[in-house]
């Protein structure tokens, strides 16, 4: 339960220090003023790097990781920029990313490469990552800010994210979603450094004997995330989602698959690619989690669990339950109204009493102890004045959890009627925090990825013994192996992947 902004932004604020300096571009061979030059580069990634590692995590196997640090060093061995000190990670999220931060640090998540099919699929998003660093698109982004007076934006935004990060912000939703926005504002590429990694990636994908053709799958793959994201959304009666991610950082999908298609046209007539490595992907990604993991916490239908942290709840009926690094939301139907599940960070005080006067800041209000399944609780209702002086009405209760760790369950709604209309299910989840039992702990197993043979019955009939929700059990599997939205079906026999 850590925000994920403080590293990027950390690394925006420093930058724009930074005084400017003449460089020459590896990849165009141009001379460009830039904000950071190679060294800079060298000392912010590093810094952000060790921010990266304790937000996300990485992946606690040695085996895949290697395997994608060794495609990792061969693949920018082959770059502009081959005397750079590479690292290469596994994050431990399910999210569909990957990005790289200056100084030659590339990350892919476990997510994404549930859905890729092959290395050399693996290899086009790296090597995309691969070509940010190696055109210094971070100093370019860095120093246009700097020109643009940007710096002002940065620090409000980091400022903002250190205030979520002591907890204080997490009496207003809407102020989180703007910080993100903004967040997102500051760090996105242009289009123009997107096209530019993509051709990078395509190259660096011929100079290691890999078909570059492999790019326009990478992309396809994105497409058929859109696609059953959308159909998912639409089944369930929801907006299709928006949300960060691979996808959603980058140009449009079908303006990059043209475009990749016409990069990936200048190797036509290369000739002699190795074969695309799918067994040996499929070997490197086996037992890999597959969606939440135990470190993280778990959303089993309406139930989360967390059993680092020892404590499950359960949403009630028609209510879903969101995870994410800053907190677990459970959601209302109408998505206007929702329980807002966090840890207290130590330092903000030894008792109740004390976090509620140390980060809640009350102008008045009333406090009532409670006990929710044996944990010790304080209920406080009342007004509550934030770091800018203004006061807003606050509903939360705080309990010691397992390991005498302290949580903070506020009520959060988009206004005073839709508060009053959500006020029973907030009160049944809230009353639903509990200490993990031994049937939660059952519940509570993480899902791995397989590759098993293909069944004769298809997809449906793998459907039926994967513990993937059954309404989208079929749709998810199809999607995992390229089958999605009329991708062609496995023949009998051959390996697919398999969630379990």
């Amino acid at each position: 339960m850590t925000t994920r902004l403080a590293a990027p932004l950390l690394l925006a604020a420093s930058l724009l220090a930074s005084c400017g300096t003449q460089v020459v571009n590896p990849v165009t061979g141009q001379t460009e003023r830039t904000a950071m030059d190679e060294a800079s580069e060298m000392t912010e990634g590093a810094k952000a790097h060790k921010d990266v590692l304790k937000e996300y995590g990485a992946v606690d196997d040695a085996k895949l990781q290697a395997y994608v640090n060794e495609l990792g060093q061969r693949l920018a061995a082959q770059s502009h920029r081959p005397s750079l000190p590479w690292t290469f990670t596994v994050l431990d999220s399910p999210e569909i990313n990957a990005f790289a931060l200056p100084g030659g640090y590339v990350y892919v998540t476990r997510g994404i490469m549930a859905y890729l099919e092959n290395e050399a699929e693996l290899a086009g998003v790296m090597g995309h990552e691969i070509g940010h660093v190696t055109a210094r698109h971070a100093a370019q982004r860095a120093t246009r800010q700097q020109n643009a007076g940007i710096g002002v934006i940065a620090a409000t935004v980091l400022g903002a994210v250190l205030e979520v990060g002591g907890l204080s912000g997490a009496t207003n939703i809407a102020s989180q979603a703007s910080q993100s926005v903004a967040a997102g504002y500051v760090a996105a590429y242009s289009r123009d450094q997107e096209s530019q990694a993509d051709e990078l990636g395509a190259e660096y994908l011929s100079r290691n004997r890999y078909d570059p053709r492999n790019m326009i799958d990478v992309i396809q793959v994105l497409k058929n995330q859109e696609q059953f994201a959308a159909d998912t959304a639409k089944a369930e009666g929801k907006a299709a989602p928006t949300r960060s991610s691979w996808l959603s950082t980058h140009p449009a999908n079908d303006k990059r698959l043209a475009d990749i298609q016409a990069f990936a046209a200048k190797y036509k007539g290369q000739t002699g690619y190795a074969d695309d490595g799918r067994e040996r992907y499929l070997q490197a990604i086996a037992g890999m989690t597959f969606g939440d993991s135990a470190q993280q916490g778990l959303v089993r239908g309406r139930n989360f669990y967390h059993p680092g942290l020892g404590i499950a709840l359960t949403a009630p009926q028609g209510w879903q339950v969101a995870n994410s690094a800053e907190a677990v939301v459970v959601v209302n139907g109408t998505a206007d109204a929702g329980l807002v599940v966090r840890a207290v960070p130590p330092k903000a005080g030894a008792t109740h009493e004390d976090i509620i006067r140390n980060v809640l800041k009350p102008v008045d209000g009333r406090t009532e102890k409670r006990s929710i399944h044996g944990l010790a609780a304080t209920h406080f209702s009342g007004t509550a004045r934030n770091d800018q002086g203004q006061t807003r009405p606050v509903t939360l209760t705080l309990v010691t959890g397992p390991g005498e760790r302290t949580f903070w369950l506020q009520y959060a709604a988009k206004d005073a009627a839709a508060r009053q209309r959500a006020e029973a299910g907030l009160v049944e989840a809230e009353s639903s925090f509990r200490a993990m039992t031994a049937a939660d702990r059952a519940a509570a197993r993480p899902w791995t990825v397989r590759a098993v043979p293909f069944p004769r019955g298809g997809f449906a009939e793998l459907a039926q013994s994967s513990p993937l929700p059954p309404a989208r059990a079929e749709a998810q599997l199809r999607l995992m192996n390229g089958a999605y939205g009329g991708g062609a079906e496995p023949k009998p026999g051959q390996l697919v992947k398999f969630v379990k």
